[in-house]
């Protein structure tokens, strides 16, 4: 296997690895010593049920954290260097997406390093795939603001580009804040807005509906408080 960044896909929660990723995946993982991960106890877990065989004790974690340096990343860089393959594992979905893995990639594409990302679920795709909304042209705007004012802002703003840019807007919340953030939406939105909720995907829980503003106020939203989800608007 040529020496490389790998970066590794897991699943979106609790549902069967072979659902979600690829064979081929599980050849590469195997092979890598080093990981630089979002937290090792999960990384450990996912490593786990990729192979059974899988000696952890003789691999190398490396915790991305939330405050890691450029200094550190690149540190985490130099069995790559030195001709080992590094592989990246996130908490959930693709690594360096909506995640701090894209500093560890960037560095590396910085460095001339081989960058490989492998196949698996991005539950912002899966989003726009089921949303009915258009694909061609979308954005994902991470977190908006807590507090409440500057969150009523922001979904003006993007509400306002969904309309005069065609283009889809996408956001998430921390679970437990989902029921809020849902409440402002309809609150905030035009009646005709479409609203997409998509939560726990690839999951036994999974749920995708589509209404306008108006409609989603007809109907008593799931609880999310515990389940991952995405919100998308559009025009």
């Amino acid at each position: 296997m040529e020496p490389a960044l790998y970066l590794i896909p897991v699943t979106l929660g609790e549902t069967e690895l072979s659902r979600v990723l690829p064979a081929y995946n599980a050849e590469i993982v195997p092979q890598i010593k080093h990981f630089i991960v979002e937290d090792v106890r999960s990384a450990r877990r996912f490593l786990k049920k990729v192979n059974r065989d899988i000696r952890i004790d003789d691999l190398t974690f490396y915790p991305m954290g939330k405050h890691a340096s450029p200094e550190v990343f690149e540190s985490y860089l130099r069995p790559l260097e030195q001709g080992m393959s590094v592989g990246v594992i996130s908490e959930a979905g693709c690594p360096a997406v909506a995640d701090p893995g894209a500093d560890v990639v960037a560095i590396a594409q910085r460095k001339g390093l081989r960058v490989v990302p492998l196949v698996g679920p991005s539950s912002i795709l899966l989003a726009v795939m089921a949303s009915g909304f258009n694909g061609q042209s979308f954005a994902f705007n991470g977190y908006l603001p807590i507090e409440p004012s500057e969150r009523t802002k922001r979904l003006k703003q993007l509400e306002q580009r969904a309309y005069s840019e065609h283009q889809t807007q996408i956001f998430i919340e921390t679970p437990y804040r989902n029921a809020k953030l849902f409440a402002e939406i309809l609150r905030t939105c035009r009646p005709q807005t479409r609203l997409c909720v998509a939560a726990g995907l690839t999951c036994e829980t999974e749920s995708v509906k589509t209404h306008s503003v108006q409609d989603w106020k007809k109907i008593s939203l799931p609880d999310l408080s515990k389940t991952p989800a995405i919100f998308l608007i559009y025009k």
